[in-house]
Formats: structure tokens, C-alpha cells, sequence
């Protein structure tokens, strides 16, 4: 627990309140550039906003997303890898060139076989995450606490879970923990409707405004030219704009691996910055609140909100202490702050050149974010709750007098209007 404690209090809080992300910003942290692919800031162990009088916490209702990943695929890596060994074999390549195809070559020592996989890191962020909660909030976790923990079964979400529970368990040896990593719980922790997969498609009203922004925004002469020396060959052997984006995930990936190597110097702030807008509006209009969706993707959380509702409902009526774990994607947890009114988690932008000034992706869904909804509850059973967004209080879209905690029945009831709304 010391260690946990010296960790929480060493750390530093680099999540803002306010929407607005800035060229500035993105500059003063280009990891942030990454979007989902940003490593998750551990936050500061400040104190929690203390409880009315009376209010003791018991009960956790979590949802996360996996750790730190490789890149999604092997392939990811070794095309890149491919095209530039092929261009300095025709000595193509200008001497940055040659620096940054023996700088991929030495990532693929830790990447390859490992696409999509936890990294590492990805591990230590859910095994601190599980110890700041403990350390947070002990009353939830006495021995005899009702812990339960389920993700979906791609292996990293299983893996996140293990790690989670190894954080709680070396709190509290004795907690006893089922796990479950199977496809019956998919209807919950990673839910797409049919009616909304058009909207996510090609299809999609979102969809022309994406190709026309990544047009605009994706310029690669100035990138393209300090790497290769032949411009014949640029022409005739590389697409420019695809070999800049795939260059962009890799370098903003690197921050969750382990191997010391960094690509996001062979950008500039401007050239991050905007191939951040891209893909955060792409994000958005997939999984978020764009209003060409017409709330389809939103509603994709009402099952999950459904399994929230039911769950805290039975640990108040059976009077019990304990959490419940759930581990799945950006694509589920992303919807899930949206239907649940997150602060700066819902917009309805349709504008990509306007979005980055009301939704940022890296602030919602980074590698590892996590939403916990803490209930307390007071010796007359009066239940109130908190929802705590990568580990911070935050806001929703209910009044009330004692923020940042929310009288449960009232949460309750607009939640489940909502559910009822999305049709579940």
C-alpha cells in the first residue's frame, strides 16, 4: 500500500476540464496527437471530494478499456519497414531516411508477433488503476466484499483484467475474484447494433466530410522530401499521403511500448496536430454523438447502462459491499461516456473543422480509461453516486446540490428513460 500511496501522490494530473484542444496543446505534449493511441496520464491521487455527512462508499460499477497495445498488426510495422529497405536499396532514401528505417528495425525486435497486443505498460496501467481504487475507496473492498470481473475475449481486455485484479489482490489477498473473458457477456461490454453499423460504414453522412478533411489536412511534400532523396522514385514507388499516416500511428504509438525509440520528431506540431483532427473526428462520428448518426451509436451503451442499472440495483437491496469490473474497447467505453452525459464527453458537432473546439478523443478514451460510478449510501439506505472519468470526478447532466455526488433515483430514472428511448 506504500508504494501505491508514494505513486499516487508523486503523480501528475494532465487531464483538463475544457474541451478545447489547441494547436498549443498539442504542442507542449504531442503524445496527446495520438488520440486513443495516448498513454494513459496517470492522474493525481488528490484527495476525494469529501461525502455529505454520513455517506460511506460501498459499491464500485466500473467500465475500462484495455491497456497499452502494439499497433493492431504485425503488418503495421513490417510495411513500413518494407517500403523503406526497398528505397534504400535504390538509395532513395536521404540520411533521415536511413535513421528512421534503423530506428523501425530496432522497434521490430519488441513488436514483432505481438500486434495487438498488450504491452508492458498496458499491464502496469490497469495494476495502478486497481490500486488507487483500493486505495480510494477501502470500504468497498473489505474481505467479504462482491467482486466480480468480466471482458470481452480478445486477449488484451483479458489480460487488463488479470491485471486488475492482481492490483486489488495485493491490497487484499483475501478478496475472492471470478473472471469470466467469453462471448456471452458481448451483448453488454461490446455491443454495435445492426441498425448502427451503416452510420460507422463508408455509408455514412459522416463519411464524405472525412475524405474531404483528410484531404485537406493531410499534407506530406514537406515529410515525404526529408526522408527520401529521389523524387522520382517518391512518385513513381510510395503513396505520400499513406505513407505519412501509417508513419503517424507508429510514431504515436511508440509512447506505449517499451523500446526507447521516438518517431514524433520527424513531424512537425502543425503536421500532428492536424492528422490528430482527422482521426478524432473519425472516432467521434463512428462511436460518439455526431448527429448523422442519429443517436444509433449512443444508444449502442444502453445494454451496458441496462447491466449498470441491474447491478447496483441488487447491491443495494442485498446490502452488500464489492465492484463490478467490466474490460472492453475505446469503442464501447467511448458511446458509454456519451450516454451517460459525461462532461466534454458529448457534442453534437458536425463540422470536422469545428469539432477539436468541443470533443477531444485522447481526453475521453486514452489507452486504459476507465469510468467508475461510486455509490455511498447512509445508514437509512439513502444511496448517492459519483462518476469518476480516468480516475477524476466529473460532471453530469443532473442537477444537484451536493456535486460532485448525485442522488441515485434520479440518476437512475434519467438512465433508464434513456434506455427505454434507445429501444432496450
Amino acid at each position: 500500500m506504500r508504494s501505491i500511496i508514494l505513486a499516487c501522490l508523486g503523480a501528475v494530473c494532465v487531464f483538463g476540464s475544457n474541451a478545447q484542444t489547441t494547436l498549443a496543446e498539442i504542442q507542449e505534449t504531442p503524445e496527446k496527437a495520438g488520440g486513443v493511441y495516448y498513454a494513459y496520464p496517470v492522474p493525481e491521487c488528490s484527495r476525494q471530494t469529501e461525502a455529505p455527512d454520513g455517506y460511506q462508499p460501498f459499491y464500485i460499477s466500473h467500465y475500462g478499456r484495455h491497456g497499452s497495445r502494439y499497433l493492431i498488426s504485425d503488418r503495421d510495422y513490417s510495411d513500413i519497414m518494407d517500403k523503406l529497405h526497398r528505397a534504400d536499396s535504390a538509395a532513395a532514401l536521404t540520411s533521415l531516411g536511413i535513421d528512421v528505417m534503423h530506428r523501425l528495425d530496432s522497434v521490430w525486435l519488441e513488436a514483432r508477433g505481438r500486434g495487438g497486443e498488450l504491452t508492458p505498460l498496458g499491464h502496469r496501467q490497469h495494476h495502478g488503476i486497481a490500486g488507487r481504487m483500493i486505495c480510494n475507496f477501502p470500504e468497498v473492498f473489505p474481505d467479504n466484499a462482491v467482486v466480480t470481473a468480466a471482458s470481452t475475449p480478445v486477449m488484451r481486455c483479458a489480460h487488463s483484467m488479470f491485471a486488475f485484479i492482481e492490483g486489488l489482490k495485493e491490497q487484499n489477498p483475501r478478496l475472492d475474484i471470478p473472471r469470466e473473458s467469453s462471448v456471452r457477456n458481448l451483448y453488454y461490454l461490446n455491443y454495435h447494433s445492426p441498425e448502427s453499423e451503416p452510420y460507422s460504414s463508408d455509408k455514412g453522412e459522416w463519411y464524405k466530410d472525412y475524405v474531404l478533411f483528410k484531404k485537406n489536412k493531410t499534407n506530406p511534400d514537406r515529410l515525404m522530401a526529408s526522408l527520401f532523396s529521389d523524387m522520382n522514385y517518391l512518385e513513381n514507388e510510395v503513396d505520400a499521403s499513406e505513407m505519412m499516416t501509417a508513419l503517424y500511428w507508429l510514431a504515436v504509438d511508440m509512447q506505449n511500448m517499451e523500446t526507447a525509440v521516438s518517431f514524433l520528431d520527424i513531424f512537425t506540431p502543425e503536421e500532428l496536430y492536424d492528422l490528430w483532427q482527422i482521426y478524432n473526428f473519425s472516432f467521434y462520428a463512428t462511436n460518439c454523438s455526431y448527429p448523422g448518426a442519429h443517436g444509433l451509436h449512443v444508444a449502442n451503451a444502453a445494454n451496458l447502462v441496462r447491466d449498470i442499472i441491474e447491478n447496483a440495483d441488487k447491491y443495494i437491496s442485498d446490502n452488500v459491499n464489492g465492484a463490478t469490473l467490466r474490460f472492453g474497447h475505446d469503442g464501447n467505453i467511448i458511446p458509454l461516456a456519451a450516454f451517460l452525459h459525461l462532461e466534454n464527453c458529448y457534442a453534437e458537432q458536425s463540422d470536422p473543422n469545428l469539432l477539436a473546439g468541443e470533443y477531444a478523443n485522447f481526453k475521453v478514451s486514452p489507452m486504459a480509461s476507465n469510468i467508475q460510478m461510486v455509490f455511498y449510501r447512509d445508514v437509512k439506505g439513502d444511496v448517492l453516486v459519483k462518476f469518476l472519468l480516468n480516475e477524476r470526478e466529473t460532471a453530469i447532466d443532473i442537477p444537484t446540490d451536493t456535486y460532485p455526488y448525485y442522488p441515485w433515483e434520479e440518476v437512475r430514472d434519467v438512465l433508464d428513460r434513456r434506455c427505454v428511448k434507445a429501444g432496450r
